[in-house]
């Protein structure tokens, strides 16, 4: 006949059973101090211990623990008197002394876990992930997770020998959220979720919310260093608004931190936020940009996806420095009057094991029905933006990096993907909306509460779309009906461009309206012309590589191409290697070919991307009417056989001189051409894309040509120029001159 237990007995058997077995799924409702007939049991689960004590804050022995069970891993004992107490854990080869995490009471408050559940908690990632914090004096590490359909949810790290046995969370029922408090660990703690789904335990998890992750192959999270950084840009904080005003010079260098250029002393390794610095900011410097745009930056397993399947969106890719590294490289570009824009992706992301797909053994993020979360095109998992904390999950790692990280403006990713529930899928592949249409009503609920967010609470922070299709109100304000962002890239007058200057000149004339059509749409947004990554990879060529002609007609094509950018409305962006006219395609395993520059060429187009920034910054008309239609106007625009455009932009005043641009995409230099101009006296020929100091044969008007009161092109005078060979000049109104009008 078997051993007959007490009713208590068997509790704890029960008890260390599942605690063994890692099914307990309140393990606060049963492990820590528990009043049992009148005295204080005290309860710790403790695999491989010789040995458990409670002792007092002086050292003492309170109580013995008793190992319970078939395995000896549940310790009891009960205490007399008192209850405060610390345990001491002889481990065999060392003994540790901590307090009890079940000792301590709920972290996170009511409100937190009700703004959460509403998708309203801006500062989610203060509330859930992993924080150094005090709590009755004890220093530790409290960790907070989403994962309302688990069964049990335990942090695992090396303070624990990742036995998610150790260290199982209380379940806060109602949000779906876990939480404990580990005390005596701290900065630096390697940590993940081991999760016991509905149908067993899932693959390790990294945290969502981490502030920091392990660097590839590895992906861990690591606990960030509390410690806040020291801001010094003040000054450039203050006036950033100005700085991102529509009226603004905005020029844009996009870089992928990785391969712009490799450590010099180790082979192919990429250089730290520090090196990149000391590096980057006297070149963006020298070349006259306004912002640099960071390719993403947020956690990310593949490097061959360039950043754009992300895993940890609140914490910067660990390849380069930690998160402290991080934010001084933008303070010191930001003391530089460099502003930082970093690509976001909230459309999608990747199926790692370890990432956020089926986070709790159930599709939590992402969509259940393939037809509206799987990605085809990428093969990713995208957001189900119709729930309330996916929605404000996003919301908060936008909010992250904006606010703690000062970044000037976000570029979000793959906005027309989000727009449209048929994006990229055949009839049959998705499901309409509630309505019966195809625009996904969820996604623009996100975006519009996105924007309104950011410009209520990061004044002067821009937020620019990758929005390829023709969706009305993308920049117009949310309380308006728009999107609400600020900028969107204009992908037509890209593609339109490109395939116009990959012409042969000769054929060039029946293509006259890819470079005309953009300016029936340029008002219609706030816009900025990419010339992005996305136009160098995967056999599109080189932007040299797509000129025609001779070495010297494709540099001569490429200097014109982008004089014609520079003067043409909307902000400007170009890709790293672009300004160098780097002959193969970006490869993200290689440093830009910056040997190229041994050449007079490609020093040539360097030198005209700089002169052309410095120029385009200091003169109003180019830059403070970009979304005013007034701002424009064709001068020549039909003159197709000669492939001749000209074109005049005008500032918000009478004040500001006006600025005449005139492209010549044929190898013909034409002399004596009549060109009308809106003033009569001096127009300076300030930049010329044939000149030999860019590698030009040095056509031009010297230094400056006189109108004469002669209408032409609708403009009451004109201007006799000699216009290069595949060239633009710029030429800007100087002051009327009486005396030499009158010569």
């Amino acid at each position: 006949m078997g051993e007959i237990l007490d009713p208590h007995t068997r509790h704890l058997k029960w008890l260390a059973r599942e605690l063994d077995q890692a099914r307990i799924h309140d393990p606060f409702a049963y492990l820590g101090a528990h009043k049992v007939n009148g005295k204080l049991e005290i309860r710790t689960y403790q695999p491989g211990a010789r040995k458990v004590e409670a002792i007092d804050d002086q050292g003492e022995v309170l109580a013995t623990l008793d190992a319970v069970g078939d395995y000896g891993d549940l310790f009891v004992g009960r205490l007399d008197k008192g209850h405060g107490y610390l345990l001491r854990i002889d481990w065999g080869d060392a003994v540790q002394e901590t307090e009890d995490p079940y000792g301590f009471g709920p972290i996170l408050s009511d409100v937190d876990l009700h703004l959460f559940a509403e998708g309203k908690h801006y500062k989610m990632n203060r509330a859930l992930g992993a924080h150094v914090t005090t709590v009755d004096g004890v220093t530790g590490v409290r960790f907070a997770v989403w994962a309302p359909n688990a069964e049990r949810v335990s942090v695992v790290g090396e303070f624990n020998n990742w036995d998610g046995r150790r260290h199982p969370m209380r379940s806060r029922h109602s949000s779906g959220v876990w939480e404990i408090f580990i005390p005596r660990i701290g900065p630096g703690t390697y940590y993940k979720y081991e999760i016991l789904g509905k149908h067993g335990v899932l693959p390790l998890k990294a945290d969502p919310v981490a502030w920091r992750a392990e660097t590839p192959p590895g992906d861990s999270s690591i606990v960030v260093d509390p410690r806040p950084f020291e801001w010094h840009d003040e000054q450039w904080m203050a006036k950033r608004r100005e700085h991102h005003s529509h009226h603004a010079p905005i020029s844009i260098y996009e870089i992928h931190a990785m391969s712009w250029r490799r450590a010099a002393n180790a082979w192919n390794r990429a250089l730290s936020w520090e090196e990149l610095g000391d590096q980057l900011i006297p070149y963006i410097q020298e070349l006259g940009f306004t912002h640099i745009e960071l390719l993403p930056i947020t956690a990310h397993p593949f490097g061959g996806s360039w950043g754009y399947q992300p895993i940890g969106l609140f914490a910067p890719q660990g390849d380069y420095g930690s998160p402290h590294d991080f934010a001084r490289f933008i303070d010191r570009c930001h003391q530089a009057n460099i502003g930082v824009i970093v690509d976001w992706v909230p459309a999608h992301f990747p199926t790692d094991a370890h990432g956020l797909m089926r986070f709790d053994g159930t599709p939590l993020y992402e969509h259940a029905d393939e037809r509206e979360g799987f990605h085809q095109d990428w093969n990713t998992l995208i957001y189900n933006m119709g729930r309330n904390e996916v929605h404000g999950f996003l919301l908060a790692s936008a909010l992250h990096w904006l606010e703690e990280y000062h970044i000037d403006g976000l570029r979000v990713d793959a906005v027309a993907s989000m727009l449209y529930r048929d994006y990229s899928r055949r009839e049959g592949e998705w499901i309409p909306n509630r309505y019966g249409g195809r625009e996904n009503l969820e996604s623009i609920d996100f975006l519009r509460h996105l924007n309104y967010v950011i410009r209520d609470r990061v004044p002067g922070a821009m937020v620019i779309a990758e929005e390829s299709t023709a969706w009305p109100g993308v920049t117009q304000d949310v309380s308006e009906g728009g999107l609400g962002f600020s900028y969107k890239w204009n992908m037509g007058w890209m593609n339109d461009t490109l395939e116009y200057i990959s012409q042969e000149p000769i054929h060039r004339s029946w293509h006259h309206d890819k470079v005309t059509f953009g300016l029936h749409y340029a008002f219609t947004e706030r816009y900025v012309l990419p010339l992005s990554h996305d136009e160098v990879v995967h056999g599109k060529r080189s932007l040299i590589g797509r000129m025609p002609g001779d070495d010297w007609q494709q540099f001569a094509n490429l200097r014109a191409y982008y004089g014609f950018m520079w003067g043409h409305p909307g902000k400007k962006l170009l890709f790293m290697g672009d300004e160098i006219a780097q002959r193969s395609e970006w490869n993200h395993d290689e440093q830009l070919d910056w040997a190229a520059l041994e050449s007079p060429y490609h020093r040539g187009v360097q030198q005209w991307v700089s002169d052309l920034n410095h120029f385009y910054r200091s003169q109003p008309a180019l830059h403070t009417s970009d979304s005013d239609i007034t701002g424009f106007n064709w001068i020549v625009g039909d003159d197709n056989r000669n492939s001749v455009f000209a074109f005049c932009r005008n500032g918000t005043s009478a004040s500001m001189p006006p600025v005449l641009v005139v492209s010549n995409f044929t190898p013909v230099p034409r002399h004596d051409y009549q060109v009308g101009v809106p003033r009569l006296g001096i127009w300076r020929e300030a930049l010329n894309s044939d000149s030999e100091y860019y590698g030009g044969s040095n056509v031009g008007n010297g230094p400056e040509v006189v109108s004469v009161p002669e209408p032409r092109h609708g403009q009451s005078f004109s201007v006799s120029l000699s216009l290069p060979p595949l060239s633009t000049i710029i030429l800007v109104f100087a002051d009327r001159d009486v005396d030499r009008i009158a010569e």
